[in-house]
């Protein structure tokens, strides 16, 4: 019986360090994805010809980070701006010199459950991951 106990920890075990590195990839490659996303929406808002991050170009990003395999309504854009407009406005462009934040957050679901099996302690139920970026304006009215 004890041999039997023995051979069960060591296969989970050896399963956990099999499988491990596979779903730290899976969790790296979605940070990767979300932080590339969050610099060419920045480099497209803040261009001299933007100034913003309005809602079409968030729907947009939306369309290519669910074509990655992510699930659009669990994404969550911030936009903001170090004067406190909007930054999501056509009509208000942010102005050449002042800074447009954007931040996505994405949750990680259940990608730590396994992690349970060795006692490991798995991120909270409302644990995101986000990527955040922040650019000058370069919008000359």
């Amino acid at each position: 019986m004890k041999q039997i106990l023995v051979f069960i920890m060591f296969v989970t075990l050896l399963c956990w360090f099999m499988f491990a590195p596979v779903y730290k990839h899976v969790i790296i490659t979605r940070q990767a994805v979300l932080q590339k996303e969050v610099d060419y929406l920045l480099e497209v808002g803040a261009s001299g010809a933007r100034g913003y991050i309005d809602p079409g170009m968030i729907g947009q990003s939306r369309q290519r980070l669910e074509e990655r395999g992510f699930i659009g309504a669990d994404l969550d854009y911030l936009v903001t701006t170090t004067t406190g407009v909007g930054g999501r406005n056509s009509g208000e462009p942010v102005p050449r010199g002042n800074g447009i934040r954007l931040m996505i957050t994405y949750p990680y679901g259940g990608l730590f459950i396994i992690d349970r099996l060795v006692g490991i302690a798995p991120p909270s139920e409302g644990a995101v991951m986000a990527a955040v970026g922040m650019k000058m304006s370069e919008y000359v009215p």
